[in-house]
């Protein structure tokens, strides 16, 4: 009896061994392999990844290099080992995509080979500006194809103060000078660029963009400025801010109360410049030294320099006049009519009967006519009589709609809270 009692505690002993010797197999089975969710992952990340132009490189030798002056696309394929006939042919392909004309001087280009011994090139990228390029593929079949690298938007603030210039504050600030072109325009028909003063300072909300690096350089880089996001500037003790909001599918700019910052004219005809003669009933004529009315706003600027119309309108007429030199006049209205004096040339399809829009560059400064230097002699008619342009009060254009209101509302909140947040120093004479 206890002979059999014994035989039956020492099979369970035995059967209990054995399924912790099953167990602990199982066990040390599930550590050593991993499953398949974690090899996916270990596979995933060793993964080959495209490069910023849309094509694998990892294995291929890449060299950048630039245009030379004079250079063409078939002088540099052919120092890369591009037969001609095969050259030929790839211009040829390229006409439909890129016009190989415009291969500049500086731009950058890269080329891929497949092997160290650089004889042989696979892809040939030219790079027509920071963002935008063209790829030839130079494998069997000959493809060519343009992209945009992708850009990468960061949210930025700056406050400044005004002590001689909007592009010195910037510059003192380590801003984009981008940053001034945008501002101006924002704020075009609101404040007098040319006029800023000592303690007129801004605040602003915007985008900057950067471009994803590839390996072995730095992981991003600085292409321009994005939008503007909202921004305040004080102008001559006058308090200035620019909402932004989309109407009828334009993204543009409201004051506090709904109105437009576009008015029908700009408050001057060029994006910089200085003015060296204003309007004035009784003024010395430098050449012909008497006293004449001067009935304009002269701004001197370099030969070349873009014009533009401060406002949508007709071209009534673009000729020549023995005092004015190379003119237009461009009727807006019934009421509002601009001139551009001592033009070197007109702009491509400016003549009369042509429309312009608002900020369109219809000609060049020069000093045609009576004049003693380059510069731009800019005349405001109101009913045909001449008016200083400087002076010239016009309404805003179309407010935000009666049925968008609440919806602009909760915007300007947001951004006059962003705005209050920017903080600027203040002393006895003003923001430092």
């Amino acid at each position: 009896m206890k002979e059999e009692k014994n035989k039956g505690i020492s099979l369970k002993l035995l059967y209990s061994s054995l399924v912790l010797f099953a167990l602990s197999i199982i066990w040390w089975g599930w550590i050593a392999s991993p499953d398949e969710e974690t090899e996916s992952k270990s596979v995933e990340r060793f993964e080959m990844k495209p490069n910023q132009y849309g094509f694998y490189s990892d294995s291929l030798v890449k060299q950048t290099s630039s245009v030379l002056k004079n250079e063409t696309l078939s002088d540099i394929l052919l120092s890369k080992g591009i037969a001609g006939s095969k050259v030929a042919k790839i211009v040829e392909n390229t006409k439909d995509v890129f016009d190989v004309r415009k291969i500049r001087t500086g731009n950058i280009y890269h080329s891929f080979f497949s092997d160290d011994t650089t004889d042989n090139l696979i892809y040939f990228v030219y790079e027509k500006n920071p963002t935008d390029y063209v790829v030839f593929d130079l494998n069997d079949t000959i493809r060519v194809y343009e992209g945009i690298k992708k850009i990468n938007i960061i949210t930025n603030t700056l406050s400044a103060n005004i002590e001689h210039s909007l592009y010195v504050a910037l510059m003192k600030s380590n801003a984009s000078p981008e940053l001034a072109i945008k501002l101006s325009q924002v704020f075009a028909w609101q404040v007098d660029f040319y006029h800023l003063q000592k303690g007129d300072h801004f605040k602003v909300i915007y985008e900057e963009e950067y471009i994803e690096g590839v390996k072995g350089e730095d992981s991003s880089k600085f292409v321009g400025i994005g939008k503007i996001l909202g921004a305040y500037f004080n102008h001559n003790n006058k308090e200035f801010y620019a909402i932004p909001f989309v109407q009828d599918s334009v993204y543009q700019f409201f004051d506090e109360e709904g109105n437009s910052l576009r008015k029908a004219f700009l408050k001057a005809p060029l994006e910089f410049g200085r003015i060296s003669s204003r309007y004035s009933r009784s003024r010395l004529h430098p050449v012909l030294k008497i006293r004449r009315p001067h009935l304009g706003v002269d701004y001197a600027a370099p030969i070349g320099t873009p014009v533009r119309t401060t406002g949508d309108g007709i071209v009534v007429n673009a000729g020549y006049g023995n005092g004015n030199g190379k003119y237009i006049k461009v009727r807006h209205n019934s009421v509002y009519t601009t001139m551009y004096l001592h033009l070197s040339k007109f702009a491509k399809g400016i003549k009369r009967g042509a429309n312009v829009k608002q900020g369109e560059v219809i000609g060049y400064v020069g000093s045609t006519g009576l004049s003693t230097g380059p510069h731009l002699d800019y005349r405001f008619f109101l009913n045909g009589k001449p008016v200083d342009p400087l002076k010239v009060e016009v309404p805003p254009s179309h407010p935000v709609k009666e049925e968008l209101k609440a919806e602009f509302e909760k915007v300007k909140g947001e951004i006059l809270f962003k705005l209050e947040d920017i903080s600027i120093q203040l002393n006895q004479n003003g923001p430092v």
